[in-house]
């Protein structure tokens, strides 16, 4: 490891790399870094113009910005975290342990110490994470000529100005949102809050989720949404851009998850095998103790597999029949539940949907493997017996249980773990296939002894 980092620092001229990439976007250069070792990638910023390294440091597909900031002398840095907007500067300094991110907190000027400070107080999946501070503020007095000229003085320091935001001159209560659009086209004379639409604007808690902040910019369409604190006095705004990106990460998350295995924060490649061993081994090993219950159960109708051999021709279909059912549930009600379409109280809703539906698909399914057995059977491409057509009766009645109990397990089960506070994306598919394995298997045998007493059984 050591001989690749020495070459890698030997072979890259950080000077010359920076001359070529200082004219390309931001997020063009922040991949070229993301090529190199850290401490490359911070002799390349410390050699872009200051403005530059800021609008890179500020992209969030730059990755390891917490051991680039590290690698660059504090007297370089501390300009570069100053320029940066405060939600990203704070996203940042999260990543660094102590002291180093105590004492580069220590050394910002005190505006940016506030901004800074302030966001790192809130829950990681909160809204006041995610917000930045950097929004554009009038009182209510002024007019629409004095708070043109306010955003020509502070347009740079901001990160975007989507909209004004109007408050109150006494409490600082957040009392309207005009739009940047409507701002212009007004008349200078007029008073900035008669310009403002007269509906109150939609905001959100800090402590509320990223869930919800997402939520509403994409039901009411917005570009921000700002947000206030309990005495409804304006603290920050979640911008769209933002939310792209916690959308991007959190279903980078779940995907994982929902794949059985623990969540992973890094590119593929930059995974390292040990670090790859442990968030997959864990529920993997999981899964197959719970997969162990399948042999068990296997094990308890050795009898009638003895009896009828044919009964294992179909373990695979049953089984896997009944877990992809489940996973269908488990992945339209985990965003169902997501997206709010779908309440905690609305399970018994969902439980009469799922049944109906999940005979109905099971029927579908029955006859199919009915049909599956009589043409072979007919056609003479194999040969289940002479009691086959009670082969295929107990194939096609289990089929429409199987399928059945798959959905309302993968249904409920995103409920269960909401109720108990776990995510409900770690229902994963795996985890469902699994649970209605060892069902399907009960189902199996239990329909078989029903249908085949007296001739195979």
């Amino acid at each position: 490891m050591n001989e690749t980092t020495t070459d890698t620092e030997e072979t890259v001229d950080p000077a010359a790399l920076a001359a070529r990439l200082a004219e390309e976007l931001p997020a063009d250069i922040a991949e070229a870094l993301n090529e190199q070792i850290p401490q490359v990638a911070a002799a390349i910023l410390q050699n872009l113009p200051l403005e530059t390294a800021v609008a890179v440091l500020d992209t969030p597909s730059l990755r390891d910005a917490g051991e680039i900031i590290e690698a660059i002398p504090r007297d370089r840095v501390v300009p570069m975290l100053s320029g940066m907007s405060a939600d990203r500067a704070a996203d940042v300094l999260l990543e660094l342990d102590e002291p180093v991110r105590s004492d580069l907190l220590g050394r910002l000027d005190a505006e940016t110490k506030a901004s800074v400070r302030q966001l790192l107080i809130y829950p990681e999946e909160s809204a006041g994470s995610l917000m930045t501070t950097e929004f554009v503020s009038v009182p209510a007095t002024w007019t629409v000529a004095q708070t043109l000229q306010h955003v020509r003085m502070v347009e740079r320091t901001r990160e975007t100005v989507y909209a004004i935001y109007i408050l109150d001159p006494r409490s600082k209560v957040l009392l309207r949102a005009l739009p940047l659009r409507r701002l212009i086209s007004a008349n200078p004379e007029e008073s900035v809050l008669a310009a403002a639409p007269t509906r109150r604007p939609v905001t959100i808690s800090p402590l509320a989720s990223r869930d919800e902040a997402a939520r509403l910019i994409s039901k009411y369409d917005l570009l921000a949404v700002p947000v206030v604190d309990g005495a409804g006095q304006l603290v920050g705004i979640v911008t769209v851009d933002d939310v792209i990106d916690a959308i991007v990460e959190r279903q980078t998350e779940e995907v994982q998850r929902f794949g059985g295995m623990a969540a992973i924060d890094e590119p593929y490649w930059d995974v390292g095998l040990a670090h790859m061993i442990r968030k997959r081994a864990g529920w993997l090993c999981a899964l197959f103790v719970s997969e162990m219950l399948t042999a068990s159960a296997m094990q308890g109708f050795q009898g009638e597999l003895e009896k009828a051999i044919v009964l294992t021709l179909f373990i695979p279909l049953i089984m896997s029949s009944g877990g992809n059912s489940g996973s269908q549930a488990t992945s339209l009600l985990i965003r169902a539940l997501a997206l709010r379409e779908v309440q905690l109280t609305d399970w018994w809703r969902v439980a009469l949907r799922e049944l109906p539906t999940g005979i109905m698909l099971g029927s579908i399914l029955g006859v199919i493997g009915i049909a599956r057995i009589t043409l072979w059977q007919m056609f003479g491409l194999y040969d289940y017996g002479s009691h086959w057509i009670l082969v295929a009766a107990t194939v096609g009645v289990t089929l429409v249980g199987i399928v059945a109990f798959g959905s309302m397990v993968g249904s409920m089960l995103p409920f269960l773990l909401r109720i108990v506070g776990f995510d409900p994306a770690v229902a994963s598919a795996p985890f469902v296939a699994t649970l209605v394995d060892v069902t399907g298997l009960v189902i199996y045998f239990g329909v078989a002894a029903l249908i085949l007493h007296g001739t195979l059984l």
